[in-house]
């Protein structure tokens, strides 16, 4: 019988380590992508969630949980029915963000998917999604017929330690590195194995362009249905994930009207279901005066309470990016053509959410203009739809190989 790996996972003594789930990896075998075993675990993940009163909670693990259904599950498996005889890299080490508690899971459905064994480092900060999760997976481990799954899964929590980090990437056939560019740089920093690839999801920015005449146009009942799509875009995750919005451009003539429609129905929705802790009041305030003193181009200010920040510019500097808002914070922009924005879009620009605008026209806005930002053109409410094409990244076909038979 041929071997199965060696003993891969080595973690050194006196560290503060602790398996969520799986445990200690000593051999593994990469799948083919979508092999049926691995798409039958993801969809029982999400039948365990969607079952679960505890996971109705909180509203990421249940987008979780319908990403793994079957159908989206044989949807995206489609996509990769190209005829190629592919295995997974290997071991993937994923090393994700500290303000988003779900990530780990798509992370480590993405490597599960592409074929390979996985150790997954959870958010050194405790949050509950992350323990609703890892116990869901746990309990699935305890069927015989996922326990090759469980033999190459570690799902891992540790505060900052070099020596737990570089003991696994030294044994990882690929990383995916979720986090700010300054975590990306350390975590290039440890050594690898020859041929590890590396996916780095960089800090990003992301903003929103809407048709004026179109928000206009919207019955009351459209309008609060576009308010909660908005909603979900920017205030679910605090504005903290890369795709949440910025900046919000406004194109028509009716700009000013449909400004005022349109964030009287957010500020409805944010009173109704939006918790402001005082802390981030003092947080957004200070932005508000930074902004002031660093931007000669504000045309002027308005607050709805503190719930929502809003910065309209007279321009737009190029160094727009560097300047980001949370809890409710956005800058604005009326444009007569969205070509009068390209100047400011550069490497860091990963999401383009949009409403009443024609998509092809944002696409030749990117192509055109030759572009080096902006990964993800999609409708308002989607912005927080992570998928296998993240980033710009293929992500399962950047995690396994193609073998070429001729």
């Amino acid at each position: 019988m041929p071997k199965l790996g060696a003993a891969v996972m080595y973690i050194p003594s006196n560290t503060n380590l602790e398996f969520l789930a799986g445990s200690e990896i000593k051999s593994y075998r990469p799948f083919a992508p979508f092999e049926p075993i691995l798409c039958e675990f993801l969809q029982d993940i999400s039948t365990e969630l969607i079952n679960s009163v505890e996971s109705k909670k909180y509203p990421d693990i249940m987008t979780f949980a319908f990403w793994c259904r079957k159908a989206n599950i044989n949807k995206i498996k489609k996509l990769f029915e190209d005829g190629s005889i592919r295995l997974g890299l290997g071991l993937v080490f994923h090393i994700t963000p500290s303000n988003v508690p779900v990530n780990f899971a798509f992370s480590f459905a993405f490597g599960l998917l592409s074929g390979n064994a996985n150790i997954v480092r959870t958010p050194s900060k405790s949050f509950p999604q992350v323990n609703v999760i890892s116990e869901v997976i746990k309990t699935l481990f305890l069927q015989e017929k996922y326990a090759v799954i469980k033999s190459m899964t570690a799902i891992v929590k540790y505060t900052i330690n070099d020596q737990i980090t570089q003991s696994i990437s030294a044994i990882s056939n690929a990383r995916l590195i979720w986090g700010g560019d300054e975590t990306i740089r350390n975590i290039r920093g440890f050594s690898t194995t020859e041929r590890c690839v590396d996916i780095a999801f960089s800090d990003r920015y992301s903003f929103c362009v809407i048709e004026s005449e179109a928000v206009i146009a919207l019955e009351d009942v459209e309008l609060r249905q576009l308010a909660e799509k908005f909603y979900n875009d920017s205030y679910l995750m605090d504005q903290n994930a890369c795709s949440s919005p910025h900046l919000v451009v406004w194109l028509g003539e009716s700009s000013e009207m449909a400004r005022e429609r349109f964030w009287s129905a957010v500020y409805q929705l944010v009173c109704k279901k939006y918790d402001l802790p005082p802390v981030h009041v003092v947080d957004k305030f200070t932005s508000l005066c930074q902004s002031a003193i660093d931007f000669e181009q504000i045309k002027c200010i308005t607050r709805h309470e503190n719930f929502i920040y809003r910065i309209l510019m007279e321009t737009l500097p190029e160094t727009l990016d560097t300047f980001r808002g949370k809890f409710g914070y956005f800058y604005e922009f009326d444009a007569e053509d969205i070509n009068q924005i390209s100047h400011i879009v550069n490497k860091s620009f990963q999401t383009l959410t949009y409403f009443g605008v024609n998509k092809s026209y944002l696409t030749d806005f990117v192509v055109q203009n030759r572009l080096f930002g902006i990964d993800n053109i999609t409708p308002i409410g989607s912005a927080l739809d992570i998928g296998v094409i993240w980033d710009g990244y293929d992500i399962i076909r950047s995690l396994s190989r193609t073998i070429s038979v001729r």
